[in-house]
């Protein structure tokens, strides 16, 4: 899995509306946290409500990258209510972006700075991490009272 300092491969996916999309267009100005994930991971389906607070950001972009179609990942967003800019990287097409970012498992996240490095990489769900997102997006994530797990692998 690609770490701290690496330079994030540029990529180009289709989005869930089936628009061509690629990492340089979201990295040219801020901040891009990318999060590689499969519907049917439970830490995923943990994982993405958490960054779904922080979807309306100004100070950090906010990228899903599903493993799976666009039919089963439109029912997934549904299912959660997500509206974070979900892209596709299923088998069909050789899962070529987790594949280039070298994950082993989801979910995976990567914080790539304006430049392309990759500035923090996370496998699983760390609530220490997701709250370090949370500050660099000027907000919280986590509710008062809320029972959040500390650590999750995926």
């Amino acid at each position: 899995m690609l770490g701290v300092g690496d330079q994030a491969p540029d990529f180009t996916l289709e989005d869930i509306h089936g628009v061509k999309r690629s990492l340089k267009d979201f990295t040219s100005t801020k901040a891009v946290l990318l999060t590689l994930y499969k519907i049917s991971c439970p830490v995923c389906q943990l994982t993405l409500p958490y960054l779904e607070r922080l979807a309306h950001t100004d100070n950090l972009e906010l990228i899903t990258i599903s493993q799976d179609d666009a039919e089963a990942t439109q029912e997934f967003r549904k299912a959660y209510g997500l509206t974070l800019t979900t892209l596709l990287d299923d088998g069909h097409r050789g899962y070529a972006v987790s594949n280039a970012f070298g994950i082993t498992h989801v979910p995976s996240m990567f914080l790539v700075e304006p430049g392309g490095r990759i500035s923090m990489a996370v496998a699983g769900f760390s609530k220490r991490d997701m709250e370090a997102v949370a500050n660099l997006a000027g907000t919280g994530i986590f509710r008062p009272g809320e029972a959040v797990p500390e650590w999750k692998s995926g």
